[in-house]
């Protein structure tokens, strides 16, 4: 059986800018579909390939497969269902698969508005798709399909989805076929060398209301620090990677097994020929303060940081659990140790304002990381905080949903103003930096990383690519009010999606109307055995002698 994995051609200008990354979800998918026997896999990567639809139609005449797999994030979803869409015009024999985050939350509403998707894999792939593709290649599809753990598609009428497939309990016993990946495209811009982004554990236990990274892997799992240096010391070897980022929200969670790695990769001489970076949380380098040289000799050189907001109580709406002053002393101890830091602020909230932009910007520049990076607040639709504000949401339109476009309006602030002030924040930020910082700090490689940082932002920013400025139209503050963010209006919620919602809304009051309900059940027959109690003797006050 012919198998055809598709990455779906989306540009946003946002994380890009730094470099061309490589989608190690087939890589993941395909070692494990290798391992079960399946060796007719093909890959087309239309988005650094930069693919028309009328290239993709090609490729898939000329492939011929049976089966056609795409995956996508919320951003990626309508490119990713575009291309399933081909495939029915160009190969309507094939099996069209769709996977990824956004469509495991939102199968209901993909299954609505993109009818030609065959089925819908929720959840981890690696498993169930073996499962899926036995199925298919014994010729059971479509009668055994609700056999199938973890997946969704439409039969008649109605939206099926069947059991829940467990996670994957044994991330060790995955092999990832890297061969597949056209290793020469895949490029760091700051040091001009081949990247990587491999997978060191699945799941996080924080539940951050704007994320959905909790809700998509459930639980926590690390793999042993072992097979993964094994994994990156194959991808020096045999594909020249010279920097790789760790796939996982937290790394750090698990600090014995993170210890373990960092040693491993000492002890066979890998940081002189790889570098890396990681995505943590701001309590965890105060926890490792002591360890931070001991993880910049492992080769840890960038950390992005979840600073998120500079003000406390946008701290508390997003569940940080952590304080203000904590980001500031978790910067200076990762510079202390040498390690690039880099600041990620979210805004664009209902209460953001010219002054909490500019309130970023003092902070930013008073903590002094290294790199900073305004977000615009994306409201994942799966996400918690998504309810919280479903009322104010007025885009549904995906496609823009890619923290650079200003899905929510602030109540003071138009959208074009709320972009010209976060381009002002960079403007200032990075000028200041290009002139004062970069050029003149250390020598060796911090410098020529800085130096490489700054040229990724001016290369998207010439080419306009970075935050989608040439595509909105924005040049500079004089063009604030005449901003285009072409959201398609068309776009709407399925019905099918909001009734799934407000049916787990109901299901999740009802849950908490019978919790308060056994609660107050509970007070009442206390309160009825302390009131026995007395009766019986046990009160404070003896009825009278002659009663």
């Amino acid at each position: 059986m012919r198998i055809l994995f598709v990455h779906p051609n989306y540009h946003s200008g946002g994380a890009e800018i730094a470099g061309s990354w490589p989608p190690a979800w087939v890589a993941y998918l395909s070692g494990s579909l290798k391992k079960a026997g399946f060796d007719d896999i093909h890959f087309v990567d239309a988005m650094t390939n930069d693919l028309t639809d009328e290239q993709i139609a090609a490729e898939i005449r000329r492939i011929s497969p049976d089966v056609v797999g795409v995956t996508a994030i919320t951003p990626s979803i309508y490119a990713a269902e575009r291309i399933l869409e081909i495939a029915r015009d160009e190969h309507p024999h094939a099996v069209r698969v769709l996977g990824g985050v956004h469509a495991t939350f939102m199968y209901k509403q993909v299954l609505s508005e993109a009818p030609w998707v065959d089925v819908i894999v929720r959840g981890e792939g690696e498993e169930i798709v073996i499962d899926l593709m036995r199925t298919i290649d014994e010729e059971r599809w479509p009668e055994d399909r609700r056999k199938i753990k973890g997946i969704a598609f439409r039969e008649d009428d109605q939206i099926v989805a069947t059991h829940a497939a467990a996670t994957v309990k044994d991330l060790d016993a995955i092999e990832p076929d890297w061969d597949i990946l056209e290793w020469n495209k895949y490029t760091y811009v700051p040091l001009g060398t081949r990247v990587a982004i491999p997978n060191f554990a699945r799941g996080c236990p924080f539940t951050c209301s704007f994320c959905s990274q909790w809700k998509f892997w459930r639980d926590y799992r690390v793999r042993d620090p072992k097979k993964v240096v094994d994994e990156i010391e194959k991808l020096v070897t045999d594909h020249n990677v010279g920097f790789f980022i760790l796939a996982d929200e937290e790394p750090t969670i698990n600090r014995k097994k993170f210890v373990e790695f960092c040693n491993e990769l000492i002890a066979r001489g890998l940081p002189d020929k790889i570098k890396w970076g990681i995505n943590t949380r701001v309590t965890d380098i105060m926890r490792d303060k002591e360890l931070l040289p001991l993880y910049r000799k492992a080769g840890l050189v960038h950390v992005s940081l979840g600073t998120e907001a500079a003000a406390q109580l946008k701290l508390d709406q997003f569940n940080k659990e952590t304080k203000v002053n904590d980001n500031k002393e978790a910067i200076r101890l990762l510079r202390e140790a040498d390690i690039f830091v880099e600041a990620q602020f979210i805004v664009g909230l209902d209460n953001e304002t010219e002054e909490t932009l500019e309130e970023t910007y003092r902070m930013a520049w008073d903590w002094q990381p290294d790199l900073a990076n305004w977000a615009m607040y994306t409201p994942w639709p799966f996400s918690p905080l998504f309810q919280d504000i479903r009322d104010q949401v007025e885009v549904f339109d995906f496609s823009k949903y890619n923290f650079v476009t200003p899905i929510m309006k602030p109540s003071a602030m138009t959208r074009g103003e709320l972009l010209n002030g976060v381009m002002k924040n960079y403007r200032r930020f990075y000028m200041q930096k290009a002139l004062f910082h970069y050029p003149w700090r250390g020598t060796g490689f911090r410098r020529r990383y800085l130096l490489g940082c700054l040229k990724a932002f001016l290369k998207a920013g010439f080419a306009r690519t970075f935050y989608d400025l040439g595509k909105a139209g924005y040049w500079g503050p004089q063009s604030k009010d005449k901003v285009h963010f072409d959201f398609d209006e068309t776009r709407t919620l399925a019905e099918a999606q909001v009734a799934d919602w407000e049916s787990a809304a109901d299901r999740a009051s009802r849950a908490a109307e019978r919790r308060a309900a056994i609660r107050a059940q509970g007070k009442e027959r206390a309160a009825e055995r302390a009131a026995a109690a007395k009766v019986c003797g046990g009160g404070t006050q003896q009825l009278p002698e002659n009663a």
